[in-house]
């Protein structure tokens, strides 16, 4: 039996990530909204929500389906010392995707940039 889930379908799973409004850079995997906003956070950035809104493009995926990138995001410093390890995304109090990124030591006082990052991907349906 062939399966398939149009681009829509996965473009709102998606679209329900985007709604992050806070992205937390975090020393390790939290598991709570206290835990990306308090506990791990080494420092944030405040996001425009919505694909297409400047932070946040939805896009075909890198090998099918479709994808959530989140811009670059500058201007702000680390408010603490640590090796970064996660990006937490959340939404009023509620704690919506956690990813993994490249591990960077940051310094309380100094820039702390995000690149521009690929947080979730959808494959097709196979």
């Amino acid at each position: 039996m062939a399966k398939f889930t149009p681009d829509a379908t996965l473009d709102g799973m998606l679209a329900v990530i985007a709604t992050a409004t806070r992205v937390d850079v975090c020393s390790t995997q939290p598991t709570t909204y206290t835990q990306a906003t308090t506990t791990y956070t080494l420092g944030n950035y405040t996001l425009t929500a919505g694909a297409g809104n400047g932070d946040w493009t939805v896009a075909n995926g890198d090998t099918s389906g479709r994808k959530l990138t989140l811009g670059a995001q500058t201007g702000n410093n680390a408010s603490a010392n640590g090796t970064a390890s996660h990006l937490a995304f959340s939404v009023g109090t509620t704690l919506l995707h956690v990813t993994t990124v490249t591990s960077e030591s940051t310094n309380s006082g100094s820039p702390l940039d995000i690149s521009a990052v690929d947080v979730a991907e959808i494959s097709d349906v196979a």
